[in-house]
């Protein structure tokens, strides 16, 4: 069964050794420096330079629909024989949000409310980015759904960074 890891950049390499991973997604500021590790091929890394902002701010990358666009495009190439791992700086926004997308996007007959609460069971502290969820709820055409779904689950439990966790497709 194909499954999404979830986990902040301190956990970066020992998830995707952990999971072995074939995948991964990096969420981080546009000049944040991450080591790949070595075991994905750099073609299996999406990297994208994203502030974890829900309005523009200076100096900061506002989340745009490219960015979404990107994300669903490597989700959608991605093969689902090994895992794919997404991460940021503290694993509860930007990467939640991204995996709760990927979630909706690869598994279209799942319950978007479903798939919101199986994140919030799984990671008590994930607070997805409601931009992105927003974008994406467009994008896949959703029709607020997503947005709704989200909204349910609440903000997650106050953490300095998430614990890694594992979201399934189906």
């Amino acid at each position: 069964m194909p499954t999404l890891h979830v986990c902040p950049l301190s956990r970066l390499h020992d998830t995707v050794a952990e999971t072995r991973a074939s995948h991964l997604v990096t969420l981080m500021g546009k000049d944040a420096e991450v080591q790949r590790p070595a075991s994905i091929a750099a073609e299996r890394h999406l990297v994208i330079g994203v502030s974890d902002i829900v309005e523009p701010l200076e100096g900061y990358v506002l989340p745009g629909a490219e960015h979404i666009e990107s994300l669903l495009a490597f989700a959608r190439a991605w093969d689902r024989e090994s895992p794919l791992v997404l991460h940021c700086w503290a694993g509860i926004s930007r990467s939640t949000a991204a995996a709760y997308i990927v979630a909706c996007a690869l598994a279209p007959e799942r319950d978007e409310a479903a798939i919101a609460f199986a994140l919030r069971e799984a990671a008590p502290s994930a607070t997805p980015n409601a931009r992105f969820i927003a974008l994406a709820d467009e994008l896949l055409n959703r029709r607020g759904r997503m947005v709704d779904a989200i909204r349910r689950i609440g903000r997650g439990a106050e953490a300095p960074e998430g614990t890694p966790f594992t979201l399934r497709l189906a």
